[in-house]
């Protein structure tokens, strides 16, 4: 093949060869798994070059630099953050060698290793800087392409094409990895990753590893139409399979030779092999492509950046009665109950009804408060809406994955439970099961994402799920945060992401909540008050050392210094009352807890709100 220069090529109809896999010959040569391989271009360069020669022999047209993890998260891992640029300009510089002058040397970069936002801590703009900086060195080794492979994020490949082209105007292969359900780890579908992968400029859209060449054949006929630019697939050799201890590959080189073929048959201009995959794959592939058509001509569909236009999304006020209430600026109360330990519902549920009839607007039903394990909150909460009064469900991150936490939402809006408030969850440490798993694939801010998405009629892929949840959004903030400005921030992407009110921890001093709604006023979304009425001196001092983001100032505890048991819950019901009186003015509304499941003094707390509706003990 006469040597042209890449972005050409992109525009002829040929089906170019990528090389196999780098990892799986290194292992095969003795490079132990604990080893960092992206460092090997610095330690055994010569080995690394004679790996690329043997792809090259295959008949492979393009080569691939050995930096796949080559970013500084994943050297960090080995001592090796500080040789970020020596080892990706290394390794393109040894790829360059081995192609010499009639073929292409693509720099590969792979995912962070890090969760991104809206799902995880890290930045859309640190990401981009910790690509752009692999990229930049990968440029200056002299590569003529990049090759973004194995993300399971749509959002983290697009940071990282967003950081390629800040650093240069090379063209590049964008690969995601699907599973055989043929869905990325976060739900996309295979046509959604086509559209987003189109609309953000890659020049070319494909699909590597994790499965093997049908699945991915499936996964690219299911393209088909969708875009005009030019495909690749890398598969790998078939599903790993555990032999004495090993892991084997076993999709043979003929039968990757024969699906090289379908591939090409398919319309995909860019062919290669992943995980398993070895020179003699390359070389079947190879003389398969010899005699290959070029594909046919697509046409370019674009994925939906709001809700599906034949989705209609319910108003905020049409969600529930709590949500008319908040969307009408009305003032809410509601009380928080917590499950029962148990599976007997009934001592909770003729609290829940003394609630009902005092008139409060709801009741929050939290998710397995300080990791301790109660009644499921879904469950609990649908049984308090059969009694006549709405519920808040409590929901959190901890115990379930993105799979498990969708399937509950879609149940809870099935069953008409509207109204949520998405927390990150306590971890297992701090209960009496500290030896539990706890899952947090995302934290709050992600799961409000991912309502949000839901409420588009959309999940977490992006794909449609028909008609569209109803979910009243609600998220947890701190005032009193040890670290305010990052409370604040946080406070602003879950608003981003769609928050539509927001519950504080419990409030003992007012003057700090006050102070903390006034830095808050450029994104104010309503805010409800939490108030806790402390019962005893021993349940204050529990409050002020042993529950996360709640602080009671030593006043009051001096103020709960009471002779005897009942002096001291008087007090804590006035201390209660004054919060509520304080603070009522600045809110929208307030969810008083009812300690050990003791209604009446909620309500007691409650009746102190000046010019609010009566209510009955």
């Amino acid at each position: 093949m006469t040597r042209v220069p890449f972005r050409e090529l992109l525009t002829r109809p040929d089906v170019v060869l990528f090389d196999g896999a780098m990892g799986t010959m290194l292992y095969s040569k003795g490079v132990f798994l604990n080893r960092c391989y992206d460092e090997l271009v610095l330690s055994q360069p010569e080995l690394v070059k004679e790996v690329h020669l043997e792809y090259v022999r295959a008949g492979a047209q393009i080569l691939e630099t050995n930096t796949f993890g080559a970013n500084r998260p994943k050297l960090a891992a080995y001592g090796l953050a500080d040789q970020v640029v020596a080892i990706n300009r290394a390794a393109a510089e040894i790829a360059r060698q081995a192609a010499g002058e009639g073929r292409y040397v693509a720099g590969s970069i792979g995912p962070l290793g890090l969760r991104l936002e809206p799902y995880g801590p890290t930045s859309f703009a640190e990401a981009r800087q910790l690509f752009a900086e692999q990229a930049r060195a990968l440029a200056d080794g002299g590569v003529d392409l990049f090759v973004l492979e194995t993300f399971s994020d749509i959002l983290e490949i697009q940071q990282a094409l967003q950081a390629v082209r800040e650093v240069c105007d090379l063209p590049i292969v964008a690969q995601m990895t699907v599973g055989e359900d043929l869905q990325t780890a976060y739900g996309a579908s295979p046509e959604v990753v086509a559209d987003a992968l189109d609309r953000w400029g890659a020049d070319v859209i494909g699909l590597n590893c994790s499965v093997g060449p049908a699945k991915l054949l499936e996964a690219i006929e299911r393209i088909e139409g969708r875009t005009d630019r030019p495909l690749s697939v890398q598969p790998n050799a078939g599903l790993p399979r555990e032999v004495d201890g090993r892991k084997i590959y076993l999709s043979s080189p003929d039968y990757f030779g024969t699906y090289a073929r379908r591939l090409a048959q398919a319309g995909v201009r860019f062919i290669g092999g992943c995980c398993g995959s070895t020179p003699e794959h390359i070389a079947k592939m190879h003389d398969a492509l010899r005699a290959t058509a070029p594909g046919r001509a697509v046409v370019v569909q674009r994925a939906p950046e709001q809700a599906p236009p034949d989705v209609a999304v319910v108003p905020l006020a049409e969600r529930s009665r709590l949500a008319a209430r908040i969307a009408a600026g009305q003032f809410v109360t509601s009380v928080e109950i917590v499950p029962p330990r148990g599976c007997d519902p009934a001592r909770m549920l003729e609290g829940v009804r003394i609630l009902r009839d005092a008139g409060v607007d709801a009741v929050n039903v939290p998710d397995g408060p300080r990791a301790q394990s109660r009644m499921g909150a879904i469950a609990t909460a649908l049984l308090i809406e059969r009694e006549g009064i709405e519920a808040v469900v409590h929901y959190t991150c901890r115990d379930r994955n993105l799979l498990g936490m969708m399937s509950d939402l879609l149940g809870a809006a099935a069953l008409g439970l509207h109204n949520l408030l998405l927390v990150t969850g306590d971890p297992p440490k701090m209960g009496p099961y500290p030896s539990a798993t706890a899952v947090f694939d995302i934290d709050s801010i992600g799961l409000t994402n991912m309502v949000t998405r839901l409420n588009m009629g959309l999940d977490i892929g992006g794909n449609p799920i028909g008609p569209p949840t109803s979910f009243l959004v609600g998220v947890g903030v701190n005032p009193g945060a040890v670290d305010l400005d990052q409370e604040l921030r946080r406070l602003e992407w879950k608003v981003e992401a769609g928050a539509q009110f927001a519950i504080t921890q419990p409030v003992f001093d007012p003057g700090q909540l006050e102070s903390f709604l006034e830095r808050i006023e450029g994104l104010r979304i309503p805010v409800v008050a939490g108030i806790w009425p402390l019962v005893s001196l021993r349940n204050a001092e529990f409050m002020a050392n042993e529950v996360p983001g709640v602080i009671v100032p030593p006043g009051l505890i001096e103020r709960m210094k009471q002779d005897g048991r009942e002096a001291q819950l008087h007090e804590g019901l006035a201390i209660a009352r004054e919060m509520l009186e304080r603070v009522g003015p600045y809110v929208q509304g307030v969810q008083v807890s009812a300690p050990f499941g003791r209604v009446e003094l909620a309500l007691e707390v409650l009746a102190a709100r000046p010019a609010a509706r009566p209510f009955s003990a």
